[in-house]
C-alpha cells in the first residue's frame, strides 16, 4: 500500500516537474507562413492564427518562444533533426505521421457545413428533410462519402471544385452545396455570395482527428505542457479571443459543433 501511495504521489507531482522544466527553456516552433489566415508572413515576421494561439501557449507555459518559417516539406525533418522543437503550422494528426512524431491533443477543428438559397424553403438537413434535393460537393472527399452513406434518397451531384458547386447553387442548377464551412465562408462573403446564400446547418462529416502540434517524442514533458497549456487558454477564454480575430464561427475542439477539422494536407 505504501508503495501505491508513493507512486500516486509522483504521479500527481510529474507534471509540475514537466511545467517548470519548459518554463526553463526556449522553444524554437516552426510555422509555413504560407496558409492563411492561420498561418502567413507579415512584414517579414510570422503572423496567423496558429502564430497568436502559438504565442498564447507560450505564455500560459511560462515560457520563451522563438517562431521561424520553415517549408511544409521539411517540417517533420527538421523537427526530428532538432532544428526546432515544435510545428505549429496547421497539420492534421495522421496515423502516418503519428509513427514519426508526437501530437499535442488537437487545438482547432472547423465543421463541415450546408448552404443554399436564401429563399429557399429549408425545413433541417436530415436526410428525410433533404429527400429528392440536390447536394453538391467535391468528388472521392469526405463529403462524398457522408452523403453516399447517408442522403440516399438526395440526388448527389460530385464537382471539381468546390467554386463549380457554387456556381450551381447560384445559378439554381442545385439545391444545397456541402463543404468545408471556411471555403463556403469564403464564398458567402463575396458579392455574389452575400446576394444568392447563407449558411444553413453544421454538418456531422468525419475528417480525422484534427489539427495538432508537432513535436518530438522524446519530447513528452513539452507534450504534457502543451496540452496543459490548451486547456488554459480554452478555459480562460484567450482561445476565443484569438479566434475571432479569423474566424466568425467556432473552431476549437469539443466545441458547440462538435464537428471536424479541414487542416492542410501535404
Amino acid at each position: 500500500m505504501r508503495w501505491m501511495e508513493i507512486a500516486a504521489a509522483v504521479a500527481l507531482l510529474a507534471p509540475a516537474f514537466a511545467g517548470e522544466a519548459v518554463a526553463q527553456r526556449e522553444i524554437r516552433i516552426a510555422t509555413e507562413g504560407a496558409y492563411p489566415p492561420f498561418n502567413y508572413v507579415d512584414q517579414n515576421e510570422p503572423a496567423g492564427f496558429d502564430v497568436d494561439l502559438g504565442r498564447a501557449l507560450c505564455e500560459a507555459m511560462s515560457a520563451s518562444c522563438t517562431f521561424s518559417i520553415q517549408d511544409w516539406e521539411g517540417m517533420i525533418p527538421g523537427l526530428r533533426e532538432g532544428k526546432f522543437d515544435a510545428i505549429m503550422s496547421s497539420m492534421e494528426i495522421t496515423p502516418e505521421r503519428a509513427h514519426r512524431i508526437a501530437f499535442s491533443k488537437a487545438y482547432y477543428r472547423i465543421p463541415s457545413a450546408l448552404i443554399g438559397l436564401k429563399d429557399a424553403e429549408f425545413q433541417g438537413a436530415t436526410p428525410e428533410k433533404l429527400e429528392g434535393r440536390s447536394i453538391g460537393t467535391t468528388p472521392d472527399s469526405e463529403f462524398e462519402a457522408f452523403l453516399e452513406t447517408g442522403y440516399k434518397k438526395s440526388t448527389i451531384r460530385t464537382f471539381d471544385k468546390i467554386e463549380e458547386a457554387e456556381l450551381d447553387l447560384l445559378t439554381g442548377r442545385i439545391d444545397y452545396v456541402l463543404g468545408d464551412k471556411l471555403a463556403l465562408a469564403k464564398f458567402l462573403d463575396s458579392r455574389e455570395g452575400k446576394t444568392c446564400c447563407k449558411f444553413l446547418a453544421d454538418m456531422p462529416v468525419d475528417r480525422g482527428e484534427g489539427v495538432g502540434v508537432g513535436l518530438r517524442k522524446t519530447d513528452q514533458d513539452l507534450v504534457a505542457a502543451f496540452n496543459t497549456a490548451i486547456e488554459k487558454v480554452i478555459g480562460d477564454g484567450t482561445y476565443a479571443r484569438i479566434r475571432v480575430k479569423y474566424f466568425p464561427f467556432a473552431i476549437r475542439p469539443n466545441s458547440e459543433t462538435g464537428f471536424s477539422p479541414s487542416p492542410k494536407s501535404p
